[in-house]
């Protein structure tokens, strides 16, 4: 394992501050000493990534989409030796994080088949009407090309599928940018893994220097001097909204302000409606599940309950009780995602407006960094006098607000920031008489969910994995799927030009076959 910074395809020298990453679990340093990049090497890595862009911009479709697969096939190629070192950083079990590899390879494998279908640029072409009154109509054709070299921040709670290879970087080198990664410090050994990975793809495949480079840092220098930094043209992060929203600021505040698309905080509300409570209480305290797994570190985890009194919510809250008492402790991420998460959830339950209705009493003592269950409840009222139970706690915790009425319980969605995903369970035709609820959660979040978990994004066409402020930092783009290409291009349009200049997807006989809007026409002519 190299624990050198990359720059292109050279490992930089052994010089500088060095640090270990951490077992959470054992609170024990694991092997390797990362070197923190300085200040010049962040430079370099930009500079050299902007020429690399020159080249890469240009290079065709077929061999964009060989260097995806090959970042697949070398990441594949690691064995288990990744799958080891990234639960050993995380606390994470190898299940999890053997699909999430198969994530990682199969949203790579997907990328270039958006690449050699081609139509992700959506190009439009209006041919010339010369003979149109009272003016002519000049040719007049647009597409979209990519913005330029892009930081990708690694997110601390999927070492592989939102990290160095994960769907920012597919994104980014599909869409032709080049990409230097700052690695998260929690994880730094799988992400040097796969960077040796990308790069030995990158020089099988043929790709320029600089397509790709990673720099390592347990601070803050490297990071603002990347996002500060003139060649950078658009920044993607996930993690916490005081991270996401420090990014953005210093992103706004350049000589030329660039585009930052943050994941940031989620509570991901869930509306319980009284048939679906009355009918199957028992059922929908499987909840629990969603609630807890892998220490409730998921940025789609239901954080928020919502319902109205009943006797069917008192029989939901009593099956939720038995099953969360009986979920073993996980281990956190890291030792500050788990003292945060302590501090937040001793906050509210400090308040007197607030009662636990359920709590894990399966403590694992033998590791450290432990991550036990909690669900709490509170009245519409109190939830609604106080701003400060709306805000995300990223652990295994989850908050009932229980109405009095369906007034209130209207209240209590229409007072909700925007969400990643909101979820409503029903059952028969009792939907149709809340479509005032379904309508506010429309608006709140970027992803609604009928009768199912939040948890568990599908990576495909029609995902979208972004919400309004504060879920994320524009809620007109996705994370996830072949959409999230989007984030890293922009509109060109070319005017008048005579066809043998024009680029191949506006040429008029279409020699790449894709589908275009020809003259307001959807079309492969």
């Amino acid at each position: 394992m190299e624990t050198r910074n990359l720059i292109g395809y050279k490992y930089q020298p052994e010089q500088g501050k060095t640090f270990k990453a951490i077992d959470p679990a054992l609170g024990v340093d694991l092997p390797g000493e990362f070197y923190a990049a300085s200040i010049a090497e962040a430079e370099a890595a930009m500079v050299l990534a902007d020429k690399a862009f020159a080249t890469y911009r240009n290079i065709g479709k077929a061999k964009r989409a060989a260097f995806l697969r090959a970042i697949a096939d070398e990441i594949i190629a690691i064995g288990d030796a990744l799958i080891e070192r990234a639960s050993a950083e995380s606390g994470l079990p190898a299940p999890r994080l053997q699909g999430e590899r198969g994530r990682t390879t199969n949203q790579l494998k997907m990328f270039a088949d958006v690449l050699e279908e081609g139509s992700w640029v959506e190009a439009i072409i209006d041919t010339a009407i010369p003979d149109r009154q009272p003016l002519p109509r000049l040719d007049i054709r647009k597409m979209m090309v990519p913005l330029g070299p892009a930081v990708v921040f690694g997110a601390s709670n999927f070492p592989l599928a939102f990290s160095v290879a994960g769907g920012d970087t597919a994104a980014a080198l599909a869409a032709g940018c080049p990409v230097v990664v700052k690695a998260h410090p929690a994880h730094p050994g799988a992400s040097a893994m796969v960077a040796e990975a990308i790069k030995k793809a990158a020089e099988k495949t043929g790709m320029p220097e600089g397509v790709f480079s990673i720099l390592y840092d347990d601070g803050y220098a490297v990071g603002e001097t990347l996002v500060k930094h003139p060649k950078t043209k658009i920044v993607t992060f996930t993690g916490s909204l005081k991270g996401g929203m420090a990014l953005v600021k210093m992103a706004q505040e350049r000589k030329e302000p660039i585009p930052v698309f943050a994941e940031m905080g989620s509570v991901n509300p869930i509306v319980l409606l009284p048939q679906a409570l009355e009918n199957r209480p028992e059922e929908l305290a499987k909840l629990a599940g969603p609630i807890t797994n892998n220490a409730g570190q998921f940025c789609t985890q239901p954080g928020l309950l919502l319902a109205v009194k009943s006797s069917g919510l008192d029989k939901f809250k009593t099956a939720l009780a038995t099953a969360i008492a009986g979920i073993n402790s996980d281990t956190m991420l890291t030792p500050g995602i788990c003292k945060n998460f302590s501090k937040l959830a001793e906050s509210v339950l400090a308040d007197k407006a607030v009662t636990v209705i359920a709590k894990s009493d399966k403590i694992n003592t033998e590791k450290l960094n432990q991550g036990a269950a909690i669900v709490t409840e509170i009245t519409a009222s109190a939830f609604l006098a106080d701003d400060k139970f709306k805000e995300e706690i990223f652990g295994p915790y989850s908050m009932l607000i229980v109405a009095d009425d369906i007034a209130q319980l209207e209240e209590v969605v229409d007072s909700l920031h925007g969400q990643l995903t909101a979820t409503i369970y029903a059952d028969g035709n009792e939907l149709a008489a809340y479509t005032s609820i379904t309508d506010m959660l429309t608006n709140r979040a970027g992803r609604v969910i009928l009768n199912g978990p939040p948890t568990g994004v599908e990576v495909g066409n029609a995902m979208q994995h972004g919400g309004p402020y504060p879920a994320t930092s524009d809620s007109r783009f996705t994370s996830v799927g072949t959409s999230s290409i989007k984030r890293f291009v922009r509109p060109v349009c070319w005017q008048n030009w005579s066809e043998d200049l024009l680029p191949d997807e506006l040429k008029t006989n279409n020699p790449l076959n894709i589908w275009r809007l020809f003259n307001n026409e959807w079309s492969k002519k």
